[in-house]
């Protein structure tokens, strides 16, 4: 799997909107990181929660392309906790594998500022595409 070329592309999404950057994929745990600026805060001064939510889902995205060697899946279902604001300044979303079968994968991930402090933790539901069969349609 190519991540350079895949991060060029995702420089003109949603990704690049952000601000997001791949630390680290292996098969076991990805890492997405972000620099929290002004323009990633809420009316409190805080991060949004969006921002947050949109990490976790990224790097839970991320894994699931690693460990499928480059398929990728969509969300069908995330669910975040907030536990402490996030402020300007680095943060880091780690996720990791929990379950997996032939067409979904559950996985876990957290966001933490630079200092180590729990942001945020999430679990997901991601639903794979069916394997190409040779000689079937893909209706």
């Amino acid at each position: 799997m190519d991540w350079d070329e895949i991060m060029k592309k995702e420089q003109e999404s949603f990704w690049g909107l952000l601000g997001m950057k791949l630390i680290s994929a292996d098969a076991k745990r990805a890492e997405i990181g972000l620099s929290a600026e002004k323009r990633h805060l809420n009316s409190m001064g805080i991060v949004h929660g969006g921002v947050l939510s949109s990490m976790m889902d990224q790097a839970m995205g991320v894994l699931v392309a690693t460990a499928r060697d480059g398929v990728f899946g969509v969300t069908t279902h995330l669910n975040v906790n907030f536990l402490n604001p996030m402020r300007e300044g680095e943060l880091i979303a780690s996720a990791y594998l929990l379950h997996e079968s032939a067409r979904t994968m559950t996985l876990r991930a957290e966001v933490a500022s630079g200092e180590g402090v729990l942001g945020c933790i999430s679990t997901a539901t991601f639903r794979l595409p069916r394997p190409h069969e040779p000689g079937k349609n893909k209706h």
